[in-house]
């Protein structure tokens, strides 16, 4: 399994983005599907996630701005970004699961495949 991530890039704050990922296989394969990010010096955290029935959770600090979503026919799962803070500059990657339950959505370590990030920047 491949995910390749991408969309990335620089914007400045107030303004939007969408990154996605491609995976080498169905998408229905995996029970949750996420985007992280990580930003310098920091740890990786959760941003957003969706299970195969189309639930989503979202991180506090995207909610409201963000939306994920997955398109089953093209094997991508998207994530939209909207009204973008400087805060939110960070390689953002996606990551898909077999086995993930709701209290491990956000562990990263339980997350089996991964994708290679993409690079958003948001200026001031």
């Amino acid at each position: 399994v491949q995910l390749q991530a991408s969309g990335g890039g620089l914007v400045q704050a107030g303004g939007s983005l969408r990154v996605l990922c491609v995976a080498s296989g169905s998408i229905n394969s995996f029970n949750v599907m996420g985007w992280f990010r990580q930003a310098p010096g920091k740890e990786r955290e959760l941003v957003a996630t969706i299970t195969r029935g189309g639930r989503t959770e979202y991180a506090d600090s995207v909610k409201g701005r963000c939306t994920i979503s997955g398109d089953n026919a093209k094997n991508t799962v998207y994530l939209q970004m909207n009204n973008l803070k400087p805060e939110d500059t960070a390689v953002y990657y996606c990551a898909a699961g077999d086995r993930l339950i709701l209290s491990t959505l956000k562990v990263a370590d339980a997350y089996d495949y991964w994708g290679q990030g993409t690079e958003v920047t948001v200026s001031s």
